[in-house]
């Protein structure tokens, strides 16, 4: 396990060992660190995944140069391109007659005071990681013109204007979140799972989930497969949906190529979507025919305020909640068997808060 920042992965009794490590956006040096790590710590061969969207820019744009050492699961840039800028994936999605948010593009003031824009709105970057450690958000809210030119504005000076989105804001919140996860190879979904993402924080537009139960929508899946074949992509991945209750389709959001914040459902809903990947990397037969239904995922320390918040808000009964969290549970981080990782995270509460938004 590597990291450069506090991990609390590194205080779980499965870890064999803890390595810290340069940020991926120092690409040199992250280089050199893992071939150093291939070298000195005989892990040639290993395979490494990655769990955030900085890692994968990293491993896709030095695949051929790491796959000398590890088992590379992310496909190289001229695929991972496509997902990991939502302009493209939106483009793409165009292409097959995808459903998506209506978007629109400005870089100036001037284009922006041309657009026919139906507030409210949302404004959001095309790559997330120029964006979100500035702002610690996913995207900025506007509801009428002047509050939509004060975000532009603020945008403009974090990120290129050339990845500024305009989307109008799907009605129905967190609960109409949806996604579709798999293990895909060669046009052909060999593990999949779909989950629908309740809750999240904050709820409005989330940091991360908080609660996820599986469920089987076949259009978001159709949707996913048609998306993942266009682009012969390669490996774990979670596509993201939101329903639209006004007229009643699934509509895409993004694409992560990478493992995701609460892909260890799939362990409890019986597709381990870790190991399959490394089966597959490693030349052995991996594939999961089936998955659990109704199976939840929670994260305590983030789902019991998020609740808390929405039941003082009068947006969800105590019973309703009480009522999500009966039948199969995994939970994120506590265990009885290895405590330690969410202790550690009650600690450091305070820091992440400041940090994160956490």
């Amino acid at each position: 396990m590597a990291d450069h920042e506090i991990c609390i992965g590194k205080f779980s009794r499965s870890k064999n060992k803890f390595f810290k490590c340069p940020n991926p956006k120092h690409e040199d040096e992250f280089l050199n660190f893992l071939q150093n790590l291939a070298n000195k710590q005989l892990v040639n061969g290993w395979v490494v995944f990655p769990t955030n969207d900085e890692t994968m820019w990293f491993l896709s744009k030095n695949k051929e140069k790491l796959e000398q050492y590890f088992g590379i699961p992310t496909p190289k840039w001229s695929v991972t391109k496509y997902l990991y800028d939502k302009s493209l994936t939106y483009k793409i999605a165009g292409q097959l007659e995808i459903d998506i948010p209506r978007t629109w593009y400005a870089t100036s003031l001037k284009e922006l005071a041309k657009l026919d824009v139906k507030l409210p709105v949302i404004i959001k970057p095309a790559i997330k990681d120029h964006f979100y450690p500035t702002t610690n958000a996913k995207a900025l809210l506007a509801e009428d013109k002047t509050e939509l030119a004060r975000a532009f504005q603020k945008t403009r000076t974090i990120i290129d204007p050339s990845e500024i989105m305009i989307q109008e804001v799907i009605p129905g919140g967190a609960t109409n979140l949806y996604s579709f996860c798999s293990l895909f190879k060669n046009g052909k979904v060999l593990a999949k799972l779909m989950g629908r993402r309740a809750r999240q924080h904050p709820m409005d537009f989330g940091h991360a989930s908080t609660f996820v139960e599986t469920v089987d929508i076949p259009e978001i899946e159709e949707a996913s497969v048609r998306l993942l074949k266009e682009i012969d992509y390669y490996g774990l991945s979670e596509v993201e949906f939101k329903y639209d209750e006004r007229d009643l389709k699934y509509k895409l959001l993004e694409v992560n190529a990478r493992t995701w914040g609460w892909h260890t459902l799939g362990l409890a809903a019986g597709v381990n979507f870790p190991h399959l990947l490394f089966q597959d990397l490693t030349g052995q037969k991996a594939s999961a025919n089936s998955y659990k239904k109704d199976v939840k995922w929670v994260r305590l320390l983030t789902d019991f305020p998020t609740a808390t918040s929405e039941i003082f808000k009068r947006n969800m009964s105590l019973s309703s909640y009480c009522k999500s969290l009966k039948g199969k549970k995994e939970f994120a981080v506590f265990s009885w068997r290895d405590p330690l990782p969410f202790l550690v995270e009650l600690f450091l509460l305070p820091y992440l808060w400041r940090k994160r938004g956490f």
